[in-house]
């Protein structure tokens, strides 16, 4: 290809070449005839027809293809006209791959992304960290998935220097819990606040040169030192929630200062709504009362700001984020956005530069899985809500927070139990007569009836992911003070499970429901064999993540508890 030629193509824009056929309903790549010319004459043609990409169905508009090529490159998804997709240094053919609505910025801050991007180019900007075992070893496709998304107040990158310690490695600075139901149609997220005093657990992190090193724990310390301090890793961070949560975290996805700023720029700014003037210095933030679209800096101070809106806490900082997280995927889920494939382009290498993921989830392979997941999603029924806590009482000037257990017990037996907190998901569910449906009454069923007196209950104990030593204080409480005197300690199961269950056989129903009701647990718990049981079988009581420990209730409650902030992202809320 001579320069002139070379030069012409180059100037293609790949977001511009893909257009719809009317006739056929495909995006086609539509170079230039020069710029084509010049592509067919240096593949040799094979008589192979033209490859196209159905366009995909969208209640309010086309997902169009954006192929993101680099310079010099043939069109991407192979053939055009008889043509053979070129090699690039003994490569490969390149590979294009969609990813659709709900992906990975949805995954970074609750947006929808939808991008064709070079298989190699896009697996090349993602940053990955080896957390070991602290996660659950995979999200599964007929199971809750749960996915801790971290934003670090870390300072690298141009244009962060002036934020705060300079010098910082950064801390756990914003952390949500991202619970996705077992069905795939609700979802919650839970902030954690960053001043919240807890106890970091033991944490083995791995180092360059491949081996691990034990961090030791540490009590009655804030959780943004989970991250970064000590040398912890975001599985330091995942284990820290599992332990104040008792839900098992499966991934995670970290960001810092630059994906704020990047990824509003790439949407096309963030609308935002104030209710009165704001002049933050530290954050240096400085809008008018009403509406903006916010981008780069200007949607970094909006999040970063403590001193702009309500108390001027961090607890107030955190409805400011969820409200701008709210906006940014009803930005990401517009029909401007939608239907446009430079946007999708711009969002999509943003989004996958700006992440730090566990290697669970480190290829687009993987996190293509992981978005196809979650693209149904209706943005009504994605709750935003905040761990309940309340000011230390230890202190005489108030700068950390403990938990609330009144309000935060039962908020968090709902995420374990994968009760939504939406009212709207409640009533849609409510009105289907599904197969769904129709199990879980059956399943419930399985609670009603007969109990058996305690007396003549037998059950065999192992802890499966409980706290150490669960199946001896659980077996000296149900003697103690339930009497249970027919149960049996085994120790540890063979293998950790997120949830307890209570296996049984038909002609033991009696002693389940006895069992289930003393120890507060769900109909999900409860694993019916298809035959009887011999007289003297006991049943098997599998502590599960879940247990807290003896006499504390799993059976999770159906609404959330009295004052328990919430807001469901598709609503607009001006900050005030």
């Amino acid at each position: 290809m001579d320069a002139q030629s070379r030069r012409r193509a180059d100037e293609i824009d790949p977001a511009d070449q893909w257009v719809l056929n009317p006739r056929t309903g495909n995006y086609e790549l539509r170079l230039d005839s020069s710029a084509e010319q010049q592509t067919q004459q240096q593949r040799p043609s094979v008589g192979a027809p033209r490859r196209t990409r159905k366009a995909p169905a969208a209640p309010e508009a086309p997902s169009p293809v954006v192929p993101g090529p680099r310079r010099g490159d043939g069109p991407p998804g192979g053939r055009r006209g008889g043509g053979r997709s070129r090699r690039i240094g003994g490569g490969g053919r390149k590979k294009a791959l969609m990813i659709t609505g709900g992906t990975l910025a949805f995954l970074l801050v609750g947006g929808s992304v939808g991008a064709y991007l070079y298989y190699d180019h896009l697996n090349g900007n993602l940053n990955v960290t080896d957390i070991g075992n602290a996660g659950s070893g995979g999200f599964k496709k007929d199971q809750p998935i749960n996915i801790l998304v971290i934003g670090t107040d870390k300072r690298s990158g141009a244009g962060n220097e002036g934020y705060g310690d300079k010098d910082s490695v950064g801390h756990a600075d914003t952390t949500i819990l991202f619970h996705v139901s077992k069905d795939r149609s609700n979802a919650t997220a839970l902030s954690i606040p960053r001043d919240l005093i807890t106890a970091v657990p033991d944490c083995p992190t791995k180092q360059p040169d491949g081996s691990t090193k034990n961090i030791p724990g540490e009590k009655g310390t804030r959780f943004n030192t989970s991250l970064g301090q000590a040398g912890r890793d975001p599985g330091c961070t995942m284990r820290t929630v599992k332990e104040i949560t008792g839900i098992q975290v499966d991934h995670f996805m970290m960001v810092d200062f630059n994906a704020v700023k990047n990824l509003s720029t790439a949407v096309g700014g963030v609308p935002v709504c104030l209710e009165k003037d704001v002049n933050d210095k530290d954050s240096k933030l400085k809008l008018t009362a009403g509406e903006h679209r916010l981008a780069g800096e200007d949607a970094l101070a909006f999040v970063r700001t403590r001193h702009a809106f309500g108390n001027q806490s961090d607890l107030d900082r955190i409805k400011t984020q969820q409200q701008f997280l709210g906006s940014m995927m009803r930005e990401m889920k517009s029909k401007e956005t939608l239907t446009s494939p430079k946007k999708f382009l711009s969002l999509a290498e943003v989004a996958t530069k700006s992440l730090t993921v566990d290697s669970g989830i480190g290829s687009i392979d993987k996190l293509t899985d992981l978005a196809g997941e979650l693209k149904d999603m209706n943005l009504k029924n994605i709750s935003f809500t905040t761990l309940p806590v309340v000011d230390n009482p230890a202190e005489k000037v108030k700068a950390t927070v403990v938990v609330n257990q009144a309000q935060a017990d039962p908020l968090l037996k709902m995420i374990r139990g994968d009760v939504s907190l939406t009212e709207v998901e409640k009533k849609e569910k409510a009105a289907k007569e599904s197969a769904e449906a129709q199990d879980k009454a059956k399943q419930d069923a399985l609670l009603q009836g007969e109990k058996a007196p305690a007396g003549d209950v037998r059950v065999d104990i192992r802890n499966g992911g409980g706290p150490a030593g669960s199946a001896s204080t659980t077996l000296n409480w149900l003697q103690n003070s339930k009497g249970v005197n027919k149960a049996s300690n085994l120790g540890n199961a063979p293998a950790k499970i997120p949830a307890t269950q209570l296996e049984f056989a038909p002609n033991q129903a009696a002693q389940a429901r006895a069992l289930a009701d003393m120890m507060g647990l769900p109909a999900t718990a409860l694993k019916v064999a298809a035959a009887d049981a011999g007289p003297k079988t006991p049943m098997k009581l599998t502590l599960g993540a879940d247990f807290k420990g003896a006499g504390i209730a799993l059976n999770a409650p159906t609404e959330a508890p009295e004052g328990v902030q919430r807001v469901e992202a598709d609503k607009a809320i001006c900050a005030k």
